[in-house]
């Protein structure tokens, strides 16, 4: 949206202005030593759980790290790998450019934390799954497992490039080395460690990396509050730009920000990317007890709730920075991923090494957001499209193999696609409508999994593809229309009296002109203009309406849902025939029939059956306990 705005303010203000002195970062020897050196710690992570560390051959080690791992390491994993370079530098311009309505999201974190440990965590954990997508299969059937992981691979490897792309510019920016060059070394590091180290590699990476960025940017964040000086200056001027009128509770859904956008549209936005994401849920299931996997729920919405805070006042910060004289206007800056390294030069600059720190922590931010999601869809693609064939073969005993050629395999697509995403302007936005069309079908399935014992697989498979279209065609159009400059959204007032180098006359006058024209469009269907921020609650809805509909048309005495595959929030409320049935499904077909034709016999797996529920049964019980 942010991009959309100033580069139409960039058209507008067209005429040449005089050079100005603007701040020029070069990296010196302090500053590629610091960036080598965060590369180097991380490929000899990776080196130390792979070749020195326990085994990692077996699904359950590679991704799940043997369900041994610690819950602050999680949390630290989960934060960092969720705080990109996207978020760090897009941030921060969008509080700049639209005010800090953003900031409400910490409700919606406080929200999301509860509504994942009572809703979904609960089922996730005591089914023992690798991956999310098998509880589709289990709950429907292997349709609707299948059609989710697919939406959920084909998201990621339009993110990923992104991700990948946005710090290699800004690394490109402070030393000159051409992208080109510097994203396939950076990348190959990445891979490198995920692909040798699997999980455990991963988490301690990502908590070597976080550590880089929450310094760079708590450094940064200071100098910024000195150079403007201090922050009762940065809060009056932000007050008076009225960026803080945040608590605006205007019902209108097409308003590009409101208390309920964001309290409940984002809130349903992250449900879809923590509750029931496989980036995150593989890493919540990786602990031992379901206590531990709370508590790491707990921390990471915490942890981000800090992030998120960080990234908004330094956009404050930023924009008291330059109340006087607005980058964009001034053609200082021509794209919002540029304001925050432009604000570094001009803060930092001066300090030795401080650079490559900072570009080394919003590099460290992409890199833990690019192993998080190789690792998570090599096992989606692994548990989803391979694994009965594997097993068919006799080639599942050498998982931890296949599963690391994958890691390499997708690694090397989603750095190749970088060359692509620079010739695309529009991709972000692509991306961000394209995760949108997935998000909301993909909630939609699971929650009519777990809260609608009546739901059914027709039910869950139509009601997404029902959601993905009407979504798709919402999302197309509203890019069409912000492709036109027809649609725009109204920004917070900047000014640019206070420049200390000349300025053309004619920019006062054509900013007041964006100005005037920014929030047009209200002749444009309201669904086409409708907050980003309701894509995923819209679709989810879709999706559960049509999939009840269709559920209660096409039942047929269908058997009932076992309690297991239900959230224990409507257990009260389940019927007797739930309560008693037992969920036999906790092999997929393929793996119960390789079972009973390897040799074992009816009466050895029933046996393991009778284990298995067994153990289901006591973590059940110590579950409650710990609850109680």
């Amino acid at each position: 949206m942010a991009n959309s705005t100033t580069s139409s303010l960039l058209e507008l203000t067209s005429t040449t202005l005089p050079s100005a002195a603007k701040p020029q970062l070069l990296f010196s020897w302090y500053d590629y030593a610091l960036f080598s050196t965060m590369l180097a710690i991380s490929g000899l992570i990776g080196i130390y759980f792979g070749c020195f560390g326990k085994k990692q051959d077996t699904t359950k080690e590679y991704l799940m790290g043997g369900k041994t791992m610690k819950v602050i390491p999680i949390a630290i994993s989960l934060v960092a790998s969720h705080t990109s370079g996207i978020t760090l530098l897009a941030l921060p311009a969008d509080v700049y450019v639209f005010g800090a309505a953003y900031w409400l999201g910490t409700i919606s974190m406080a929200i999301l934390a509860v509504i994942t440990v009572y809703v979904y965590l609960p089922v996730f954990f005591n089914l023992h799954l690798t991956s999310t997508y098998e509880y589709l299969g289990r709950r429907f059937d292997d349709k609707t497992r299948k059609c989710a992981s697919f939406l959920f691979a084909l998201a990621l490897f339009v993110y990923l490039p992104i991700v990948i792309y946005i710090p290699a510019l800004a690394f490109s920016a402070a030393t000159g080395i051409d992208v080109h060059v510097i994203t396939p070394i950076v990348c190959s590091v990445c891979i490198f460690y995920t692909t040798l180290g699997g999980l455990k590699a991963l988490v301690w990476s990502d908590t070597l990396q976080f550590s880089i960025t929450v310094g760079a940017m708590t450094t940064i964040f200071i100098l910024g509050v000195n150079a403007t000086g201090g922050f009762v200056k940065v809060w009056d001027k932000s007050v008076n730009s009225t960026r803080l009128d945040i608590f605006e509770f205007d019902a209108d859904l097409t308003k590009r920000e409101s208390f309920w956008a964001i309290v409940v549209g984002l809130t349903v936005h992250w449900v879809a990317h923590t509750s029931i994401n496989q980036g995150c849920t593989q890493k919540f299931l990786s602990v031992a007890t379901l206590r531990e996997s709370k508590l790491s729920v707990i921390y990471y919405c915490f942890g981000m709730i800090v992030m998120k805070s960080l990234s908004v006042l330094s956009g404050l910060v930023m924009y008291a920075r330059y109340s006087d004289c607005d980058p964009f206007t001034t053609k200082q800056v021509s794209r919002n991923d540029q304001l925050l390294p432009y604000y570094v030069m001009d803060v930092a600059g001066h300090i030795p090494g401080l650079s490559g720190l900072f570009i080394a922590g919003i590099f460290s931010a992409a890199l833990s957001t690019l192993s998080a999601n190789l690792n998570c869809l090599a096992g989606t693609i692994y548990e989803d499209f391979l694994k009965s064939r594997l097993e068919r073969k006799g080639a599942h005993k050498n998982a931890g193999y296949i599963l690391k050629t994958i890691v390499v395999i997708t690694g090397v697509v989603s750095t190749a696609m970088v060359y692509v995403v620079e010739n695309l302007g529009g991709l972000l936005a692509i991306s961000i409508g394209l995760g949108s069309v997935a998000h909301g079908p993909l909630l939609g399935m699971f929650t009519l999994g777990l809260l609608s014992p009546r739901a059914n697989s027709k039910g869950a498979f139509y009601g997404a593809l029902t959601s993905m279209l009407c979504m798709g065609t919402v999302i197309i159009g509203a890019n069409y229309y912000k492709s036109q400059k027809l649609l725009k959204y109204p920004t917070k007032p900047v000014a640019i009296d206070g420049c200390d180098f000349l300025v053309h006359p004619n920019v006062t006058s054509a900013f007041n002109a964006t100005a005037a024209a920014a929030g047009k469009g209200s002749d444009i269907s309201p669904i086409f203009r409708l907050s980003f921020y309701w894509y995923t609650m819209f679709g989810a809805i879709i999706g559960i309406t049509v999939g009840l509909a269709i559920s209660y048309m096409t039942e047929r005495n269908d058997p009932p849902v076992p309690m297991e595959l239900l959230s224990p929030v409507i257990h009260t409320f389940l019927p007797e025939e739930n309560k008693k049935a037992k969920a036999n499904n906790y092999y997929g077909v393929n793996e119960a029939l390789e079972k009973v034709t390897s040799g074992k016999g009816r009466e050895s797996f029933a046996m393991e059956e009778r284990d298995k529920e067994e153990r289901l049964r006591r973590a059940s019980r110590v579950s409650e306990v710990f609850d109680d």
